[in-house]
């Protein structure tokens, strides 16, 4: 290993979601390593998850206000110099900053960690000026195969790995989050209120459940945009009835303490990478439901570790949550098996590993 390997993770953002969480778990982890240092930088926004960095992670912020802001360059670039940085990692839209520092230091080893959820449309994506920026990349890293296989195919870079994510959690977090509703009669959907999470398929399913099993609640925990999606849903809460039963709470901070309030995990997306949530899902032991999109299906076999349906189904989607309401028994058989699934290929012992071989690449 170089034991002068210096690691910037650069983010645009630190509010709630994939991304923006493994970049932070990622320097976290990296922290722990002998003969790395760890540094975490982020361009545009702060957010809920700069709680979650570990003091021996060196921060920045930049608050960049426009692509090219050259106050922003300028600092970032300081502090690579200052700080003899070796590596940076950029995080999904943030290999653009990640570009202008490798072409003001050529030595720099800049690696691509592309997260992008919405695979399915991923021959439809603008490739300039990522084709050309791609030339600069050390290597890329995608979350899942279809990525892989994108990166291979449309971007010629000849260094692209496919390494899935892994969920950690922070063992200081300060539990703060009480879930409403009965003990053992919660569903969680742990996912940022975006189009492509598809809550609103949830909340139809949610409510042929809840003709059935009144005792039940959900809880959504993500980012709130207020936007136009965000109106939609508490809309049809408010037409349908639900708000007495459908709880939102926007970003926490204390995932692992709300997770173990909860009985099951449900995401029910219409696209996907590797969804960290499921992880997380599986790593405090829930039973889970989730659409067949991403490699979700790929870390949950139907049936044996989970239930999985297809996606914009809100009638198949209330019959595998029904199936999990009705069988406490299968959903403790179902969970141990996700629990086990995750450990063996999902842990960050092994992200970990593989992420520094990659470091070192020549």
């Amino acid at each position: 290993m170089n034991n002068k390997l210096k690691v910037i993770q650069l983010i645009d953002s630190l509010n709630a979601g994939g991304a923006e969480m493994m970049a932070v778990n990622i320097a976290n982890e990296l922290a722990n390593e002998n003969g790395i240092v760890s540094y975490l930088c982020t361009t545009r926004l702060e957010g809920i998850l700069k709680d979650k960095l570990s003091p021996r992670v060196q921060y920045l912020f930049l608050n960049k206000k426009s692509r090219l802001d050259f106050r922003a360059i300028k600092k970032l670039n300081k502090f690579i110099n200052v700080h003899q940085i070796t590596t940076i990692h950029a995080h999904s839209s943030s290999y653009f900053m990640g570009f202008l520092m490798r072409l003001l230091n050529p030595e720099l080893s800049l690696i691509w960690h592309n997260h992008y959820g919405n695979s399915k449309n991923l021959p439809f994506q603008k490739k300039i000026p990522l084709q050309l920026i791609s030339k600069f990349f050390a290597a890329i890293i995608s979350v899942n195969k279809i990525l892989n296989e994108w990166a291979l195919n449309y971007l010629k870079v000849p260094r692209s790995f496919y390494v899935p994510n892994f969920a950690s959690f922070n063992e200081h977090e300060a539990p703060v989050t009480l879930l409403k509703g009965l003990k053992d009669k919660r569903m969680l959907c742990l996912a940022n209120l975006r189009p492509e999470k598809d809550h609103l398929n949830l909340l139809k399913a949610f409510k042929i459940v809840h003709e059935k099993y009144s005792d039940w609640t959900l809880h959504l925990v993500g980012m709130d945009l207020l936007d136009k999606y965000s109106k939609m849903l508490k809309d049809y809460l408010k037409s349908n009835e639900l708000n007495n039963h459908v709880f939102l709470y926007g970003s926490c901070k204390d995932t692992s303490f709300i997770l173990t309030q909860t009985s099951i995990g449900v995401l029910s997306s219409k696209s996907e990478g590797l969804p960290v949530a499921l992880l997380e899902y599986g790593l405090a032991k829930l039973p889970v439901v989730v659409t067949d999109v991403g490699e979700c299906a790929k870390v949950v076999i139907h049936e044996r570790s989970g239930m999985v349906v297809v996606p914009q189904n809100e009638e198949e989607l209330a019959k595998a949550i029904e199936v999990l309401i009705l069988n406490k028994n299968l959903r403790t058989v179902l969970s141990t098996d996700l629990y086990e699934t995750i450990e063996m290929n999902y842990s960050k012992s092994n992200f970990i590993q593989s992420l520094i071989s990659i470091y070192n690449i020549d």
